[in-house]
């Protein structure tokens, strides 16, 4: 049989969410095991007791798990599981990771280089500019973008990403085989060309407003970062920065303007600690470090130089040189080559030592 029938056997039964799920994995190892368990070791699992342990012997849900993958091969969908080594890495340290995801187009090792962009539905000018410039710009790095494929700041987050080519994730909160919103179709389409739309609801699940919270939890356990882009004091979006902080991720905020209630909830973060940011410089300072911790390889995306990335490459040596030399040969400003280094660095090419001094790799 089928090994995502009991996958989904499982994701079905109700009552039986995220982390009880991952419990039942932890104890019993794979879905099938967990149907095969007696109802006593069932009830023995903490959390589950006599009345969840009988649900799961008693719940026949086979029609509706063959309805739902010959809904996925008509889609040309597919299910990642929780035990898969397709499964984002990130996305698999946090407390309730889904146990299982839908994937429209694909996803890839490289995507653990992820930064979530969230903001509000109604946004301005302003808004619309900053987002698709430093998605943009991230993804020029090599940095996948995430968001929710929402109005506003979600969709601009996205556009960025696919303006230059870059690969992009969108987190939905219902059905991959639903368009929410409907004008979004052909962004849609464009995502699951560059990247992939993905959801942990079964298909044909409406967008309802409370599946939205649940959403915002894969869009920051994705990432190693959230940037919030306009959002007032009531936006979901602080519910997703929220969880970025409970997952260890660090949180962004781009300043607005104190006279518009749009701004509100943005500023407020910077308040409590968010740093406030600029420019995709500001956030890739902050990335790279964790980036590198967790024994990731930058360079395995096999990022091209810029020329003058090559030129500043081709000046260092094994030996440590200072950044005033470097300003020095290259007659560049100190801004542009403090920005051409750590572009340098993100890629895994260089590395820089005390004293503002770099090193090849």
């Amino acid at each position: 049989m089928d090994e995502r029938f009991h996958w989904l056997a499982l994701n079905f039964i109700p009552g039986v969410g995220p982390v009880l799920i991952k419990t039942l994995l932890d104890r019993f190892g794979n879905p099938k095991h967990v149907f095969k368990a007696s109802r006593r070791e069932l009830a023995r699992v903490d959390g589950i007791g006599e009345r969840l342990a009988e649900l799961i012997k008693e719940s026949d849900v086979r029609g509706k798990v063959q309805r739902e993958l010959k809904l996925i091969e008509e889609l040309n969908a597919s299910v990642v599981t929780l035990r898969d080594q397709s499964y984002p890495n990130n996305l698999r340290q946090i407390y309730d990771p889904p146990p299982l995801l839908y994937v429209r187009g694909a996803l890839q090792a490289g995507d653990d280089l992820a930064i979530s962009i969230v903001g509000s539905r109604l946004t301005s000018n302003y808004g619309r500019m900053i987002t698709e410039s430093i998605a943009g710009d991230l993804a020029k790095h090599g940095v996948t973008i995430v968001s929710g494929m929402a109005r506003g700041i979600d969709s601009a987050a996205h556009r960025g990403a696919l303006s230059v080519g870059g690969r992009t994730i969108a987190v939905l909160g219902c059905g991959v085989d639903i368009v929410y919103p409907r004008e979004n179709r052909r962004l849609f389409e464009e995502i699951t060309a560059h990247g992939a739309v993905i959801s942990e609801f079964p298909l044909s699940t409406p967008p309802e407003g409370v599946n939205f919270p649940r959403r915002n939890r894969v869009i920051s356990g994705l990432s190693l970062g959230v940037v919030v882009v306009q959002a007032n004091s009531r936006s979901g979006s602080l519910i997703t920065a929220r969880l970025a902080l409970e997952q260890n991720r660090d949180v962004f905020a781009v300043p607005g303007n104190i006279g518009m209630a749009g701004s509100r909830g943005t500023n407020r973060l910077i308040k409590q600690g968010a740093k406030l940011i600029e420019s995709a410089e500001d956030i890739l300072e902050e990335v790279l470090p964790r980036f590198q911790h967790q024994g990731l390889e930058p360079e395995d995306r096999k990022l091209p130089l810029e020329e003058e990335e090559e030129r500043i490459f081709c000046l260092l040596e094994d030996e440590p040189i200072h950044i005033d030399s470097i300003i020095v040969q290259t007659r560049m400003s100190a801004s542009h080559v403090s920005t051409i280094l750590l572009q340098l660095e993100l890629k895994g090419l260089i590395q820089q030592l005390s004293g503002k001094r770099f090193v090849k790799r």
